[in-house]
């Protein structure tokens, strides 16, 4: 038996945000992957590493993941954390790993010497704060990370938000335009847009509980209205399907 408008939304509500895992939406929403599989290539980035810093981990998960790929951790490494409920979980889980957990606000300078790492990496940062990785890298060191691009879920923002034009800050051209005016070379830039499909107005609610950006004053009770309609949709036609936009960019700092 479907459950009803109601129960979704209730189920919702009260699931867990905290950490980076999706798995709640098992079921019922599906994510298209980027081609070059971040986590895969973070691990092989990390077995050659001997000092690296992994900005804005969220819970961690990603990083632990991609350890387990790489047989471990660098000698040296260190993670960031601004939220402190993700904070305390990446604490649990990447302390027994051998790696650091500095809390570290998103909007603040990174709390390291210059030239500390060979290796900074970062998937899905709030903020990119190109000049403090360039100083942090050692000189002949790269940054690798995974990006949210320009136009990300226009199509769920706009169903509850109205149209509008999101800002192009997070297009890949204009990163790497701000990568190489921090000094870093940039050894690839590449962008994929890809299929985010969700089946329930619970999948909805759950996710925009946690990806607070894609509708800023997200609450269950502000947007009932909104969210019937939706349900109502997806009842129709099976499935609400957004756009999403990631950005695999490389930049190394020049060697000395």
């Amino acid at each position: 038996m479907n459950s009803s408008f109601d129960e979704l939304l209730a189920e919702a509500e009260t699931a867990p945000v905290d950490g980076w895992d999706f798995s709640w939406l098992d079921g019922r929403a599906t994510e298209q992957r980027p081609s070059w599989g971040y986590r895969r290539l973070l691990g092989e980035r990390l077995s050659g590493a001997s000092a690296a810093l992994d900005v804005q981990t969220g819970g961690g998960e990603v990083l632990a993941g991609a350890a387990a790929r790489a047989a471990g951790f660098p000698p040296t490494m260190v993670a960031t954390e601004g939220w402190p409920p993700n904070a305390a979980r990446a604490t649990r889980l990447l302390h027994p790993l051998g790696a650091v957990l500095a809390a570290v606000p998103e909007d603040a300078p990174l709390p390291f010497a210059d030239g500390a790492f060979d290796l900074v990496t970062s998937r899905h940062p709030a903020v990119v704060h190109w000049a403090e990785i360039a100083r942090v890298l050692a000189p002949g060191g790269s940054y690798v990370a995974q990006h949210v691009g320009g136009r990300t879920n226009v199509e769920l923002s706009a169903f509850f938000l109205g149209p509008f034009e999101p800002a192009d800050t997070r297009e890949h051209e204009v990163e790497a335009a701000q990568a190489r005016a921090a000094g870093l070379e940039v050894v690839q830039c590449r962008n994929e847009r890809l299929r985010l499909e969700f089946f329930d107005v619970g999948a909805v609610a759950w996710f925009l509980r946690k990806v607070i950006w894609t509708v800023p004053d997200f609450s269950v009770d502000r947007y009932r209205e909104r969210l019937r309609e939706l349900h109502e949709l997806i009842g129709r036609e099976g499935v609400f399907v957004s756009t999403m936009s990631r950005t695999l960019i490389e930049a190394r700092k020049p060697a000395a």
